[in-house]
Protein backbone atom coordinates (compact mmCIF):
# COMPACT_ATOMS: atom_id res chain seq x y z
CA UNK A 1 0.00 0.00 0.00
CA UNK A 2 1.78 3.18 -1.08
CA UNK A 3 1.08 6.71 1.17
CA UNK A 4 -0.21 9.62 -0.74
CA UNK A 5 0.30 12.99 -0.23
CA UNK A 6 -0.53 16.45 -1.89
CA UNK A 7 2.84 16.17 -3.45
CA UNK A 8 2.40 12.81 -5.05
CA UNK A 9 -0.59 12.50 -5.46
CA UNK A 10 -0.93 13.23 -9.79
CA UNK A 11 2.03 10.44 -9.62
CA UNK A 12 0.80 7.77 -8.16
CA UNK A 13 -3.01 7.88 -8.39
CA UNK A 14 -3.76 10.48 -11.82
CA UNK A 15 -0.61 9.16 -13.98
CA UNK A 16 -1.62 5.36 -12.71
CA UNK A 17 -1.67 2.54 -15.64
CA UNK A 18 -3.94 0.91 -13.41
CA UNK A 19 -6.91 1.35 -11.45
CA UNK A 20 -6.04 2.98 -7.94
CA UNK A 21 -8.53 2.81 -4.65
CA UNK A 22 -7.50 5.56 -2.56
CA UNK A 23 -8.43 5.01 1.05
CA UNK A 24 -9.10 8.36 2.29
CA UNK A 25 -8.59 8.53 5.78
CA UNK A 26 -7.75 10.26 9.19
CA UNK A 27 -5.57 9.13 12.49
CA UNK A 28 -8.39 10.12 14.60
CA UNK A 29 -11.17 8.35 12.71
CA UNK A 30 -12.48 4.70 14.25
CA UNK A 31 -14.29 3.50 11.10
CA UNK A 32 -10.69 4.26 9.15
CA UNK A 33 -9.03 2.24 11.77
CA UNK A 34 -11.97 -0.67 11.17
CA UNK A 35 -11.65 -0.64 7.33
CA UNK A 36 -8.06 -0.53 7.43
CA UNK A 37 -7.37 -4.31 7.56
CA UNK A 38 -10.35 -4.68 4.52
CA UNK A 39 -8.27 -1.84 2.54
CA UNK A 40 -4.76 -4.13 3.09
CA UNK A 41 -6.55 -7.81 1.98
CA UNK A 42 -8.19 -5.94 -1.16
CA UNK A 43 -4.42 -4.36 -2.04
CA UNK A 44 -2.64 -7.73 -1.38
CA UNK A 45 -5.65 -9.84 -3.37
CA UNK A 46 -5.41 -7.24 -6.13
CA UNK A 47 -1.66 -6.70 -6.37
CA UNK A 48 -0.80 -5.96 -10.26
CA UNK A 49 -4.13 -5.45 -11.41
CA UNK A 50 -5.35 -2.85 -8.68
CA UNK A 51 -3.01 0.26 -6.93
CA UNK A 52 -4.00 0.70 -3.48
CA UNK A 53 -3.12 3.82 -1.76
CA UNK A 54 -4.01 5.45 1.83
CA UNK A 55 -4.54 9.58 2.39
CA UNK A 56 -4.14 11.01 5.46
CA UNK A 57 -6.87 14.14 5.16
CA UNK A 58 -5.37 15.96 7.54
CA UNK A 59 -1.72 16.24 5.92
CA UNK A 60 -3.16 16.47 2.63
CA UNK A 61 -5.98 18.95 3.00
CA UNK A 62 -5.70 19.97 -0.78
CA UNK A 63 -6.09 17.19 -2.68
CA UNK A 64 -8.91 15.58 0.31
CA UNK A 65 -10.25 19.39 -0.47
CA UNK A 66 -10.13 19.33 -4.67
CA UNK A 67 -12.35 15.75 -4.41
CA UNK A 68 -15.04 17.18 -2.07
CA UNK A 69 -14.08 14.67 0.41
CA UNK A 70 -16.59 15.25 3.32
CA UNK A 71 -16.99 12.50 5.47
CA UNK A 72 -13.99 9.57 6.23
CA UNK A 73 -13.16 7.17 5.62
CA UNK A 74 -13.72 7.49 1.85
CA UNK A 75 -12.76 5.17 -1.00
CA UNK A 76 -12.33 6.47 -4.48
CA UNK A 77 -11.64 4.33 -7.08
CA UNK A 78 -9.97 6.75 -9.63
CA UNK A 79 -9.63 5.01 -13.20
CA UNK A 80 -7.52 7.56 -16.30
CA UNK A 81 -7.07 9.99 -13.78
CA UNK A 82 -10.82 10.26 -12.93
CA UNK A 83 -13.02 9.58 -10.16
CA UNK A 84 -14.70 6.29 -11.59
CA UNK A 85 -16.63 5.81 -8.00
CA UNK A 86 -16.66 6.30 -4.75
CA UNK A 87 -17.76 4.07 -1.11
CA UNK A 88 -18.33 5.98 1.91
CA UNK A 89 -18.35 4.75 5.30
CA UNK A 90 -16.72 1.39 6.64
CA UNK A 91 -18.22 -1.20 4.28
CA UNK A 92 -17.86 -4.84 3.98
CA UNK A 93 -15.35 -6.25 1.83
CA UNK A 94 -17.78 -7.64 -0.39
CA UNK A 95 -19.84 -4.54 -0.88
CA UNK A 96 -16.56 -2.45 -1.50
CA UNK A 97 -14.81 -4.90 -4.10
CA UNK A 98 -18.49 -5.04 -6.14
CA UNK A 99 -17.78 -1.20 -6.73
CA UNK A 100 -13.98 -2.18 -7.43
CA UNK A 101 -14.52 -5.10 -9.83
CA UNK A 102 -16.38 -3.50 -12.73
CA UNK A 103 -12.59 -1.45 -13.19
CA UNK A 104 -10.84 -4.15 -12.95
CA UNK A 105 -8.76 -5.46 -15.71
Amino acid sequence: MIEVTDSNFKEEVLESDIPVLVDFWAEWCGPCKMVAPTVSDIADENEGSLKVCKLNVDNAKQTASKYGIMSIPTLAIFKDGEVADKVVGALPKDAIMAKVKPFLG
